[in-house]
């Protein structure tokens, strides 16, 4: 853990960055800005950003500049340096789900984004990073809210009362892909939270649940599933989560999240995972010493 240790002390002693945008702390530092081009579509949108068009099957159709205002996409200045920045983040993720990375496991394509406490960055990270996957020519990405408390994800896109996750775990008659939505961007879906339920965590630890990322995860043989998670150290939903994927990627927002923190969440991972740091609002400073994207340990910054 030593490795670990230094990197943190490190981010421990800079001062906290300025911010672009954020919201509830998930905005990015100045090295980073969007990662996605979204097609243009001719459709009426409300204030939302994103709405469900009824007439084409139930497509949720992404508007940028909303997106961009509430803060998960990065301003236009800095479209190009988060681009590059996620191409480095992903692709030894995908390296991994392919079977040509250093990490080995079936379950590869499964990655988990979570965070040791609210407020670190994690569902900017996971929406970015499912966007940078989906312009991959042969993957296909499923972004899954798994936040069912607090689902971030299914509000930022217009979704919160459409049936999901916690409706497939609850009713084994429903066909898994049935509540898979698809998007106006090539390539990414989504499956939303879907309805509230006191017995999450026992939910997401079923059978069921095993049942349901094997058949979601196996559709398609170039899918990646993203599932954005609670915080670790929050709720007992997202250590059984971790527990079905392959791969974690734990955002660590630079300036602010403490250190034993971090080791805390750290510890309570299966250590034969593959787990990655990714730093969050990050200032160049911290990365000019050396450390590179999977230098080390973490993900743009530090890596295993």
């Amino acid at each position: 853990m030593s490795k670990i240790q230094d990197a943190l002390r490190r981010i421990q002693s800079e001062s906290k960055p300025r911010r672009h945008g954020a919201k509830n702390g998930n905005g990015n530092g100045d090295e980073l800005a969007q990662t996605t081009r979204l097609g243009q579509l001719q459709h009426e949108l409300d204030d939302t950003g994103v709405r469900v068009i009824p007439d084409d099957g139930g497509l949720v159709v992404v508007d940028r500049e909303i997106l961009r205002r509430e803060g998960y996409l990065a301003p236009k200045d800095q479209e190009r340096d988060l681009a590059d920045q996620y191409r480095l983040i992903k692709r030894p993720l995908l390296d991994n789900a392919s079977g040509r990375g250093d990490f080995q496991a079936d379950d590869a394509n499964l990655i988990m984004v979570t965070s040791a406490l609210p407020g670190d960055g994690k569902t900017f990270t996971g929406i970015n990073l499912a966007l940078s996957m989906a312009l991959e020519k042969d993957t296909s990405v499923l972004l899954v809210d798994a936040d069912v408390a607090k689902p971030h994800v299914s509000e930022l896109f217009d979704v919160p009362d459409q049936p999901g996750l916690i409706d497939l775990l609850t009713d084994e008659t429903i066909d898994t892909s049935r509540f898979v939505m698809r998007t106006d961007v090539p390539g990414l879906s989504l499956l939303p939270a879907g309805s509230a339920d006191e017995h999450a965590t026992e939910l997401l630890a079923s059978r069921r649940m095993e049942i349901v990322i094997e058949e979601l995860s196996r559709k398609y043989p170039d899918r990646i599933v993203i599932f954005d998670s609670p915080p670790l150290l929050v709720t007992s939903e997202a250590r059984v989560l971790a527990a079905s994927v392959g791969q974690i990627a734990m955002v660590v927002r630079a300036g602010v999240t403490q250190q034993e923190a971090v080791l805390e969440a750290l510890d309570s991972l299966d250590q034969t995972k593959a787990i990655n740091l990714i730093l969050n609002e990050s200032s160049a400073s911290i990365l000019a010493d050396g450390f590179s994207a999977y230098g080390g340990y973490g993900v743009h910054a530090y890596g295993r």
